[in-house]
């Protein structure tokens, strides 16, 4: 893996090279092993939290990684394209838009013991403006080599803290274009469904149940790119356990092998429909 600059990165995009890079302020990665028509992104993976914010922030370790969707990226890193956050959303939200990036609470609590300085606000949506200029260059090569191109938003939810019984899979959808794709999200549902999980996990998988896609990812996407298609696509997180950050490796691998084999068979059927 190369550390490189944001126009390094660019460069290497708007040439065609192959290659797989950390932002050389450690913000965000991205692997592009061949120029496929089809992304998978994992803005919230990342947990990282600079050390200037450590003293004025109230919300503990656990606390930030418990809003955060950890092991995103693993889940879909065997794919030719993939795009994720390294930093915690705590410091600065990927998929909300600049002006509300930064949070002044956060799930009901404060967040700051004092108001954030200028400088930090700064410092962090510098890189997030830096991430979306590479998702803009990627997905203009993309689209430049394709006549259609399709993003695999990845997510995951605790689903424990609902009071119902909810989906182990959740595709949100209100802001695409569900009459031209509205096929596809329901092959995409219906391949999510089939997955079965170590120790009888239930297994199932809906359109709106618990989110509706509404992140600043998939609309900025959207808004921009006519002819790309974003699924935003989470998961609850029945990969881990919720209360203790106990990850389930086993569980986790066997979403990354059913991904690695379901994400590319439903970009042919995406292409072949359009």
């Amino acid at each position: 893996m190369l550390k490189l600059s944001v126009a390094q990165i660019i460069s290497k995009i708007e040439m065609e090279q192959p290659f797989e890079a950390v932002s050389d302020d450690y913000s965000f990665t991205l692997k592009v092993a061949e120029y496929v028509p089809f992304v998978c992104g994992a803005v919230h993976d990342g947990h990282q939290f600079r050390k200037s914010l450590w003293d004025n922030c109230l919300h503990t370790e656990y606390e930030r990684w418990y809003e955060e969707d950890p092991c995103t990226k693993q889940m879909v890193r065997s794919q030719p394209i993939v795009i994720a956050g390294c930093d915690s959303r705590f410091e600065y939200d990927l998929n909300r838009p600049p002006e509300t990036a930064i949070f002044d609470t956060a799930w009901g609590k404060k967040l700051w013991k004092n108001p954030l300085p200028i400088k930090e606000k700064e410092h962090s949506l510098k890189k997030h403006e830096c991430f979306y200029q590479v998702v803009h260059a990627l997905i203009t090569k993309l689209e430049s080599l394709h006549d259609n191109v399709i993003v695999y938003d990845m997510h995951s939810y605790n689903w424990k803290r609902w009071d119902r019984e909810v989906p182990t899979w959740n595709l949100g959808t209100s802001n695409i274009d569900n009459q031209r794709f509205g096929g596809i999200v329901e092959q995409w549902r219906s391949k999510l469904g089939s997955i079965e999980l170590p120790y009888d996990i239930p297994q199932t998988a809906l359109v709106n149940d618990t989110f509706q896609g509404n992140g600043y990812f998939l609309k900025y996407i959207t808004k921009n790119f006519k002819d790309t298609l974003v699924l935003a696509t989470e998961i609850s997180k029945v990969y881990c356990d919720e209360s203790t950050g106990i990850i389930y490796p086993e569980v986790v691998k066997t979403v990354e092998e059913r991904l690695k084999q379901l994400i590319p068979l439903q970009t042919e059927e995406f292409l072949a429909q359009l």
